[in-house]
């Protein structure tokens, strides 16, 4: 790899080019939105840790919200020479770590983040062609948008690219 790898943080989010490569840790119940332009080799990824800005108001940070931390994420694409066209998503992430005696939809935090973005993306036109949701456990991810790749790291159930 001779590019740098970009660190995305917990409600961060951020952009890059070939030959740089963007990671995120310890997705658990926050999702990872991975939009990719692959005319021009540019990627963006965002740790977004709740469905909606609209249901909190302390809503400054846009990459701590699904719904706008992906407008965030084409922004930041395009600025760098990105298209709205052909944009692709790929999310990982939205995981449901804890056991609840409750069907409440305030514990389904991570099944309702990746519904939102699916919501989200769908409004926006921008196919999710690859997934690895769900399940009680977390993930680690590292996106390259050499070939728009998703790597996707598991303790406990492996590996895998998407």
């Amino acid at each position: 790899m001779d590019g740098k790898v970009i660190k995305v943080g917990m409600s961060d989010l951020n952009v890059a080019k070939t030959p740089d490569t963007l990671t995120t840790l310890g997705l658990g119940s926050c999702v990872g939105i991975a939009l990719y332009d692959s005319r021009r080799k540019i990627a963006g990824l965002a740790h977004a840790m709740l469905p909606s800005s609209e249901e909190i108001e302390n809503n400054k940070n846009k990459a701590k919200f699904v719904d706008t931390s992906i407008d965030e994420l084409i922004i930041e694409m395009k600025k760098i020479g990105a298209s709205n066209i052909g944009i692709t998503a790929k999310l990982a992430g939205g995981s449901q770590m804890f056991k609840f005696n409750s069907n409440s939809d305030v514990l389904r935090i991570g099944e309702r983040n990746v519904i939102a973005a699916k919501e989200k993306l769908k409004k926006l036109n921008i196919r999710v062609i690859a997934e690895d949701t769900g399940g009680n456990f977390g993930r680690t991810i590292i996106f390259d948008p050499k070939d728009g790749s998703l790597h996707i790291r598991t303790i406990g159930h492996g590996e895998k690219t998407v």
